[in-house]
């Protein structure tokens, strides 16, 4: 099969991928929003094809399913099934080399970058499932408000701040009752899909969409007092990833009544370049020490 890079677009305008004014693609600087290279030297319009978050969410669904499929492979003996409800799930010696994380992979082990790589397993087929269909959802509304860009820095960010807050309270707070302690070990996008959350909540408030406002506090407040009641759930990585999602919304560079910046792809290409580098880190640190 034969591979053809998207023609670049050279005549003609461009919406502009910054504030989605129409500009003339031989334009330097967007003369609405003063944003160099409106037209991303020719490839915005391509680009845009993919969707509102520019393919994230074919990114992350592509990744999660290879993963998962490399995480029963690795170790078939291992895989389980235990009732509807948990079916197909890797074992917990595979995941541990692809890259859980939570209180013993980072404290113990001493394995940080965990922290990123972990978003990306999933513990069965419908915990796979849960988490992409949320995905699906959520990302195209966090898209339309931050912009693709800031999408990708919030799903980073929301996974870490997750792990962290899940791995520290597993490590320094253990008498809490089961259902609300931290994790030993931790996997799953759901972090991320609660970081989403939070971001919502937050540009609702800030920019004065009270209809968003009130869809993402009826959805947080929905999953929340679901997962308080469900068995194997990672609360506090729920509520580390929505916190971290509410405070990256009030930051200077987050502020949605701002459009995205050329910086923000950077970052965003920064930031999946980063977790490649940790997803293929885990396997390699596991297998060979």
């Amino acid at each position: 099969m034969e591979f053809k890079l998207p023609k670049r677009q050279t005549t003609g305008s461009v919406v502009c991928f910054s504030c989605q004014k129409l500009v003339s693609i031989d334009q330097e600087k967007c003369p609405f929003c003063g944003q160099p290279h409106p037209g991303l030297w020719g490839y915005a319009r391509p680009i845009r094809r993919l969707g509102a978050d520019f393919g994230f969410i074919k990114i992350v669904s592509v990744g999660c399913i290879i993963l998962y499929a490399i995480t029963l492979l690795f170790d078939l003996p291992g895989v389980r099934s235990q009732g509807v409800m948990r079916l197909l799930a890797p074992s917990s010696y595979s995941l541990a080399i692809f890259g859980s994380t939570g209180s013993i992979p980072l404290f113990e082990w001493g394995r940080w970058w965990t922290v990123i790589g972990s978003g990306w397993l999933h513990g069965d087929l419908w915990h796979l499932c849960f988490n992409l269909v949320w995905l699906s959802f959520l990302s195209p509304m966090v898209a339309g408000g931050y912009g693709a860009g800031r999408l990708v820095s919030i799903y980073t960010v929301t996974t870490v701040t997750s792990s962290l807050v899940t791995s520290f309270v597993a490590q320094y707070w253990p008498s809490l009752p089961a259902s609300f302690s931290g994790a030993s070990f931790s996997v799953g996008a759901s972090g991320g899909v609660f970081g989403l959350l939070g971001a919502l909540v937050i540009y609702g408030q800030r920019s004065g969409r009270q209809q968003v406002l009130q869809q993402a506090l009826i959805l947080s407040i929905v999953s929340f007092v679901l997962s308080a009641f469900l068995g194997r759930v990672d609360n506090w990585g729920h509520l580390g990833g929505f916190i971290g999602g509410y405070l990256i919304g009030l930051m200077p560079g987050f502020n949605p009544n701002q459009p995205q910046r050329l910086y923000h792809l950077g970052i965003a290409v920064g930031a999946l370049g980063v977790t490649l580098i940790c997803v293929i880190l885990s396997p390699i640190h596991g297998l060979l020490f």
